[in-house]
């Protein structure tokens, strides 16, 4: 496995890490925004409110694209399984 094989590799981790933690990180900072203008508005400052939003509002997100995630991870998984002979050649050189 040279350089470049490794480097590809760890790019293409880092970006399926990134597209899959995503939408709910986005979800999570559009619902503590929503959130806390609410309680700015309403004059609750009690950081439970925010926190419990947060936490419900992830984890739906997280049921809803849970079979998203999987199949980008499967698919992911299968495609280093694959390449495991290509990158075992060099060293029975």
């Amino acid at each position: 496995m040279d350089i470049d094989a490794i480097t590809s590799l760890g790019r293409e981790s880092l970006s399926l890490a990134l597209i899959i933690g995503a939408p709910i990180l986005i979800v999570g900072v559009v619902v503590g925004l929503l959130v806390g203008i609410l309680q700015s508005a309403t004059q609750i400052q009690d950081q439970t409110v925010a926190f419990v939003c947060k936490i419900v509002a992830v984890f739906v997100t997280l049921a809803i694209f849970l079979p998203w995630i999987a199949a980008k991870t499967v698919e992911f998984s299968q495609k280093i399984i694959m390449n495991i002979p290509d990158s075992t050649t060099v060293f029975l050189n």
